[in-house]
């Protein structure tokens, strides 16, 4: 079990702290969003990089992944028709790609569902097709870095673009890059998908289009503290030899960020060594 958590659970804790405290708990891995090292994450370079991978490897942790990429600055948008905010939308991912490829990080997950939706009186296909062409440029500058970027399917009550990781390993195939991949989110998948997530997930990783997975409950909160089982997801993964990194990600932190943050390793870690 290769398990990392969301660093933003632990803030405002400092970087360094949030490595000490996430490798106390079991975690071996921090993934990363980017707002939480600076509020300009176009400053983010090689020094950044360094700065990070250091503090990580300190507390014997690694960079797994980057995510909750286009949370700052404000305004960006992949799907609009404004030529000089999309390219400004794509330069700050491409920093973000070689930053997560410098960090040591091998994935990328693109949630940012405003930055996928459509603006007033905008198709939802046509900022599909726009969001389908931005990822078309980025899986190239991903290619060329040696990571994956993931387009995360998200609820419908957050984006009417790309829900079920069918309609996203349907829009990676279009693109058909082996840089570009999708992902698996428990609570958003709870939400959205007609089936058991477990079988969800069960079929894209066999197709070869999962590369990443987090782990929540269908309330928002972390693996443990609701109703979803998390067990049919985990045995799916150790089934299927499944080598990537495994991300607690809860949106909602009882009874803070430090306490569940550990009671969401203990429920994993002792799921993971429950199974057979």
């Amino acid at each position: 079990m290769k398990l990392a958590l969301c660093n933003e659970v632990l803030l405002p804790l400092p970087l360094p702290a949030q490595c000490a405290m996430a490798a106390r708990m079991g975690y071996g891995a921090l993934e990363i969003a980017p707002f939480t090292l600076t509020a300009d994450p176009f400053t983010l370079d090689a020094a950044s990089a360094r700065g990070v991978r250091m503090a990580t490897a300190g507390h014997g942790l690694q960079v797994s992944s980057l995510h909750w990429l286009l949370v700052k600055p404000e305004g960006l948008s992949l799907v609009t028709d404004d030529a000089a905010v999309r390219r400004r939308t794509l330069e700050l991912l491409r920093r973000l790609i070689d930053f997560a490829a410098a960090c040591g990080a091998r994935v990328l997950v693109h949630g940012s569902p405003k930055q996928r939706s459509p603006a007033l009186g905008q198709s939802v296909a046509d900022a599909t097709q726009r969001l389908t062409d931005a990822l078309a440029e980025l899986a190239q500058h991903a290619q060329a870095a040696g990571v994956v970027y993931c387009l995360e399917p998200l609820g419908r009550f957050e984006t009417p673009v790309i829900n079920t990781v069918a309609e996203a390993a349907a829009l990676v195939d279009r693109v058909g890059s082996p840089a570009l991949r999708t992902m698996l989110d428990v609570s958003a998948a709870t939400h959205n998908e007609t089936e058991p997530v477990h079988e969800v997930l069960r079929r894209f990783l066999a197709s070869g289009h999962i590369a990443h997975v987090q782990l929540n409950d269908r309330n928002r909160r972390g693996p443990g503290q609701g109703d979803t089982d998390q067990r049919p997801v985990l045995q799916v993964l150790k089934d299927s030899g499944y080598t990537g990194w495994v991300a607690v990600e809860p949106f909602e932190y009882e009874p803070d960020g430090r306490g569940c943050a550990e009671a969401c390793a203990r429920h994993v870690l002792d799921l993971w060594n429950s199974l057979g």
